[in-house]
């Protein structure tokens, strides 16, 4: 079996780097800014969506590195618009390693408030202006006294069309995100952007049906996953990436709404302050593409790849799938009366 190449991480250089990187957009983002302004399209609306699903590694960059990561992302982008796409999908929290592995209050530092200072956001509406794309960005968001873990949708003319705020936050061995993030208060939304209603949702999201329901009945045209998922450290024989496929498989087919997932792949080592290895993480990476009956038509290698940047694209005619889906009667037949008891957490009469 070919061993993945890997990137190693210590929260406080981590940090450091982080805030390196933030000094060095602000400077950037000015000189940046005109020259997306002289050559940006002016973005139409489509029935054709052109969606790409991007898979970024760490693997080969410096320990510690997140600026590695940021030209990774860009290039992905620049890559998709090459190919056509008008819709592009980053990995969840895709800016840096998933710091979430273990629990460590240095890393709360990397969150940002979504607003006109965040380098980071600045930097996406330039590339989405720029290239014409519509792109969702996942973010560490900072509230106040409140931590989220969110996506930022971002219309191809470079306009922010609002928030969305994970919702279900997993806590578990390598995954504490409990630790870091408040439960989502934003409810399940869909983006009305230049090439159609774009649903999203954040990883532990996607394996329930309710999210995508949610999505779905507001009239979601696509709906989108930006993941971070790979082994799990207490059980490194265990893996998961085939039934997370079906699940979000099925969220499709139940709903004859396309899915598009974006993972990142290759081994994120944790180390300690002394530059031991105290965990890690290989993430699965297959990335893919369903239509609206489920069957996945485009996928991305698994995390035996090599290349740090990868990308799958595919066409969707949102118009098209609108008809058949009215055809088919799914939301015709609905029984919403009857669904109370998923009110309940138990299964219970409400009130009991």
């Amino acid at each position: 079996m070919t061993t993945p190449l890997t990137y190693s991480y210590s929260p406080k250089a981590l940090v450091t780097s982080h805030e390196r990187l933030r000094d060095k957009e602000k400077e950037l983002l000015e000189r940046a800014s005109s020259d997306a302004m002289s050559t940006s399209n002016n973005p139409t609306t489509t029935n054709t969506i052109i969606v790409a699903a991007t898979q970024i590694t760490g693997a080969g960059l410096p320990d510690s590195d997140v600026a590695g990561y940021s030209f990774r992302a860009e290039q992905a982008i620049e890559m998709a618009a090459a190919e056509g796409a008008n819709l592009v999908l980053l990995p969840e929290l895709w800016s840096g390693p998933y710091f979430c592995q273990s629990q460590d209050a240095a890393c709360l530092q990397l969150a940002d408030t979504v607003d006109v200072s965040h380098t980071l956001l600045g930097r996406m509406q330039l590339l989405a202006k720029l290239y014409n794309v519509v792109l969702p960005v996942s973010i560490f968001e900072r509230k106040n006294n409140a931590f989220y873990n969110s996506v930022v949708m971002i219309d191809a003319d470079g306009t922010v069309l609002g928030t969305y705020r994970k919702s279900h936050i997993p806590d578990g061995t390598g995954y504490q995100e409990k630790f870091y993030f408040t439960p989502g208060d934003t409810g399940f939304k869909v983006f009305d952007t230049k090439v159609g209603k774009v649903g999203v949702a954040i990883c532990w999201d996607q394996w329930y049906p309710e999210a995508a329901r949610c999505m779905a009945l507001q009239g979601a045209d696509v709906i989108l996953y930006p993941t971070a998922i790979g082994s799990e450290p207490q059980d490194p024989t265990l893996n998961s990436a085939d039934h997370w496929q079906r699940v979000m498989q099925g969220h499709a087919g139940a709903n004859m709404v396309p899915v598009v997932a974006s993972n990142r792949f290759g081994t994120e080592i944790l180390l300690r302050d002394d530059g031991t290895e105290q965990q890690r993480i290989t993430f699965y990476g297959r990335s893919f593409i369903t239509d609206n009956t489920g069957a996945k038509v485009a996928e991305c290698a698994d995390n035996t790849e090599t290349e740090p940047v990868q990308l799958i694209t595919a066409e969707i005619d949102r118009e098209a799938n609108r008809r058949e889906r009215a055809a088919w009667g799914l939301f015709r037949d609905r029984r919403p009366e009857l669904y109370k008891v998923l009110l309940t957490k138990d299964g219970g009469n409400l009130g009991d």
